[in-house]
């Protein structure tokens, strides 16, 4: 009960600043995939109700939302098409569309042409990052173009291997910042969101999978990324590099989990196939910045999967085992406990309160309270007969959730 309270007492906090007023961009308004503006229920029910469904195209691009409706990213035949959508009905609102020419690399013809990346709100606007690599600005009222950007020095490919990935981050300074390139070079770029013109830029590593965040680091706000390269540290003001840990993405050793904050121990975490998952200590000393290893495990290791962090716990899907679910204590690296293996290549972690949300890349959502030895299931409901590799979205009373073609709103049928 003193957990509830403290929770809707920080649901009030967060609200208070605008913040929670909108699921604007990959994992929330931090980045973090903690849920801050969803009315769950005391219990969960026996099965949910399926409010409405709506044939919005192909891709992993997740469903995002503001006070007004919710807005999604996805490819119908050759175009990239932008919808708003009314929460209630799943009546389209506005729809926008860009031509978007690509061919998926070897591998990947699976996953298909559709985004990868989540589009990002800003104060005004809504930015798209095309799977070919174009930064594009739409006003979030009308879906009119305002502006793009295609970095023009790249020779040859203008996107990684398997498509530009990155979702862009938005500040609280109203500039949004994404990388550009491709598998041999790239440029982190700064833009005012509403006019889109070039604050700072940053080369040249490449880009990889992984999206950005923003941590507070040593006293210092700033931007830390995963690319092709390093996991990096940037000055969010002037784009000037901070710290750089070498994490270089080689063969199959790809860079594609979201970096963690783990604000605890002024560190992020962070973990890729084969690789293992990595405690990286940014340090301030006189002016100069280093980095250390707080620790190393490699007993689970992230592919695709990015990982939620609830208390001093971090949960994700390790590959190992063809899929297995896990639980990681942040002040060692000590696994807590390992799951039943052959759970899936895919899964999406979000944090409600106490609680852990899980879909799996089968259409199976999943409702857990974490324990020390495990995790105790309070609801388990399948969202969909095909495959769900986006993330869902928690809003208000509802569950959306993005699967191969189609967006289905599912309504807890009672709130109390």
């Amino acid at each position: 009960m003193h957990a509830r309270i403290f929770f809707l007492f920080l649901g009030c906090l967060l609200m208070a600043d605008g913040v929670a007023q909108s699921w604007p961009g990959l994992f929330g308004p931090h980045r973090n995939g903690h849920v801050t503006h969803f009315q769950r229920p005391e219990q969960w029910p026996s099965k949910l109700q399926l409010a409405w469904e709506l044939e919005v195209g192909a891709g992993y691009s997740a469903p995002i939302a503001d006070q007004d409706g919710v807005f999604q990213f996805a490819r119908m035949q050759d175009e990239e098409v932008l919808l708003k959508l009314d929460l209630a009905s799943g009546k389209i609102l506005w729809r926008s569309a860009a031509s978007v020419p690509f061919k998926m690399g070897d591998g990947g013809e699976w996953h298909g042409k559709g985004p990868k990346s989540t589009p990002v709100l800003a104060d005004r606007t809504l930015h798209t990052f095309s799977i070919h690599g174009t930064l594009s600005s739409w006003d979030r009222k009308t879906g009119k173009l305002l502006w793009q950007h295609a970095h023009p020095a790249f020779e040859g490919k203008s996107h990684p291997f398997w498509g530009a990935t990155q979702s862009p981050l938005v500040t609280s300074e109203n500039t949004v910042i994404v990388r550009f390139g491709n598998d041999d070079e790239g440029i982190l770029k700064c833009f005012d969101a509403d006019t889109g013109r070039v604050r700072w830029s940053l080369g040249p590593d490449a880009p990889c999978y992984a999206s950005p965040i923003i941590a507070s680091l040593q006293g210092k706000k700033q931007l830390v990324e995963w690319n092709h390269e390093a996991l990096i540290g940037v000055d969010l003001q002037t784009g000037a590099m901070l710290w750089r840990y070498p994490l270089p993405h080689r063969g199959s050793n790809q860079n594609m989990p979201t970096p963690v904050l783990d604000a605890a121990h002024q560190s992020i975490l962070v973990g890729g196939e084969n690789r293992g998952i990595q405690s990286i200590q940014p340090i301030l000393e006189q002016g100069k910045w280093s980095t250390q290893v707080r620790w190393h495990q490699r007993r689970v290791s992230l592919d695709m999967s990015s990982a939620v962090l609830m208390g001093s716990s971090l949960y994700g899907l390790s590959h190992r085992d063809s899929g297995q679910l896990f639980g990681l204590q942040t002040k060692d690296g000590s696994v807590s406990w390992l799951g039943a293996p052959r759970q899936g290549e895919h899964a999406h972690f979000l944090a409600l309160e106490e609680m852990l949300m899980v879909l799996s890349d089968r259409g199976q959502l999943s409702i857990y309270r974490p324990t020390t030895h495990g995790l105790e299931t309070l609801a388990s409901y399948e969202v969909s007969s095909n495959p769900t590799w986006a993330p869902p979205l928690f809003w208000q009373d509802r569950i959306l959730i993005k699967d191969r073609e189609k967006l289905l709103c599912w309504q807890l049928p009672s709130l109390r």
